[in-house]
């Protein structure tokens, strides 16, 4: 298996990752962190669809896709944190004044999962924050202690897999997703 990523410009790719079967539905198109909050409560229906469309085509785009043989089946949300809800969160610290970038949704799509995906799209979304310039990324994964976490509440990734792509804790946070704390990790990306 060859995962190929790119970054996320083409919509039907993200809405097949991140979008409902329903266009109509009132989903999160990975919007939650994305917006702040008040504005993502006010995006009904197809309207957060067309929200994405917009995203997907501005540069930098909102993430990145991972590719198998052709078939989009992994997403990783990057983007500048001043950009995001984190710019304002009270529960994710701030560790300096960088203009860093944050990653908060990593999604594998059912029937994939278990081959590394997770990792490819965490070192592109790495890669395409590089790319634009970056000091830091950032990530505020679960600290589970390899206890087994829900699969519908990983999509902020583990603490072992910002580890070992090479990412420190930075800070603890006032977050707790699924009884876990989240914990800041982060990635200097100047030499």
């Amino acid at each position: 298996m060859a995962i190929e990523i790119r970054p996320a410009t083409d919509f039907a790719d993200v809405q097949a990752l991140v979008g409902p079967k329903r266009p109509d539905a009132n989903v999160c198109w990975c919007l939650s962190y994305r917006l702040p909050s008040k504005q993502n409560q006010q995006l009904h229906g197809t309207e957060r669809g067309a929200f994405v469309k917009k995203l997907v085509a501005e540069d930098p785009p909102p993430g990145i896709l991972a590719y198998d043989g052709g078939e989009p089946v992994g997403w990783a949300a990057v983007h500048p944190r001043a950009d995001t809800g984190f710019a304002t969160n009270r529960r994710i610290p701030h560790v300096d004044g960088r203009d860093v970038w944050s990653i908060w949704c990593i999604r594998v799509r059912p029937g994939h999962r278990g081959k590394g995906i997770s990792h490819a799209l965490l070192a592109g979304a790495v890669d395409l924050a590089r790319t634009y310039g970056a000091p830091a990324v950032e990530g505020y994964p679960v600290d589970n202690a390899g206890q087994k976490l829900d699969l519908t509440m990983a999509y902020v990734g583990t603490r072992k897999l910002f580890e070992d792509a090479g990412f420190t804790k930075a800070a603890d946070t006032e977050s707790v997703l699924n009884g876990f704390p989240r914990v800041l990790m982060r990635l200097d990306l100047e030499q």
